[in-house]
């Protein structure tokens, strides 16, 4: 069984190569954007001929979500033309898709907001409700809307596909909001947080088990082909950027001066999303996941650092 992973330098990357051992049936390989240009039709070719892989992951995207907002065209030649060239690739190698999405494709100020949120006060009415993958999508930035059209084209192009969205990601790999944190827990006294973005974290780790999870799941059975689609999959439970640094610094029992504030008070060129919980019901019970609680894999994420 032949994986191959793109953007093998990115967060979910490094997290896979770190647990490949765990699994001596899968011959994992790696690709990180010089080996394999996704957006690069040629280059994917030659990738794929060399090595027939059974799955792709396609972890490789444009993720500055701020820089998005005056880089435009390479956001989208990444992660919708990149997402294009993988399915096409795919379909061609009869390889099963794992594409990694983002809860950023929602905008929470509007997405099923007679359900989810109060029109007027832009807050959860329900803060035990999750996203589902049958919510209508409504990006409100140049990130959220080009892993958007990643989705679609992948959607479009080729059945055998699991589009995975995620939210938070962090890990003991690259740059992410855990790190952040910690470093400039070492170069400040006092930090604000925003506290009315409302998500879950995801460790790296447990998403790249997820994954092995779903291929394991395939090659095990005979009628997978009735499970392809749209996934959520993030950690258990919920919080806010500042509840997550809070919960940071006390595990690691720095002792910072930490404020909350609005987001009114931070502004960043891209909008986030004021809520983007994702309901797991359904990767759970197709797949039949044990899904940890955010502070858990934290406290396990924080041990490797």
């Amino acid at each position: 069984m032949v994986v191959l992973i793109t953007g093998a330098n990115g967060q979910l990357g490094q997290a896979l190569f770190s647990i490949e051992r765990n699994y001596p049936s899968i011959d994992f390989v790696f690709c990180n954007s010089k080996e394999l240009d996704i957006t690069n039709k040629e280059n994917c070719k030659q990738v794929f001929e060399k090595h027939n892989p059974s799955f792709c992951i396609n972890a490789a995207a444009y993720t500055a979500v701020d820089k998005a907002e005056t880089e435009p065209d390479k956001a989208f030649e990444i992660n919708a033309n990149g997402a294009e060239n993988i399915a096409e690739i795919c379909k061609t190698y009869n390889t099963i898709l794992l594409h990694i999405s983002t809860d950023f494709v929602f905008d929470a100020y509007y997405s099923k907001s007679t359900a989810y949120y109060d029109k007027e006060l832009r807050l959860p009415l329900k803060s035990n409700l999750g996203l589902t993958e049958t919510d209508v999508p409504f990006p409100s930035g140049i990130y959220g809307l080009t892993k958007l059209q990643g989705e679609q084209v992948v959607q479009h192009l080729w059945k055998k596909h699991f589009i995975i969205r995620t939210s938070w990601l962090y890990s003991e790999f690259g740059t992410n909001f855990m790190k952040t944190m910690l470093r400039l827990a070492t170069e400040r006294d006092t930090l604000s947080v925003v506290n009315d973005q409302i998500g879950t974290p995801t460790y790296a780790v447990d998403l790249a088990e997820a994954l092995i999870t779903i291929m394991l799941f395939c090659t095990s059975r005979n009628d997978w082909d009735n499970f392809y689609g749209i996934y959520n999959f993030s950690n258990e439970g919920q919080c806010s950027w500042y509840d997550f640094a809070k919960e940071i610094f006390n595990e690691k029992d720095i002792k910072i001066n930490l404020h909350s504030i609005p987001t009114t008070s931070y502004s960043t060129p891209a909008k986030r999303p004021q809520y983007s919980v994702l309901d797991k019901t359904k990767i759970k019970e197709v797949f039949a996941l044990n899904i940890q609680n955010w502070k858990r894999s934290l406290q396990d994420c924080l041990q490797k650092v």
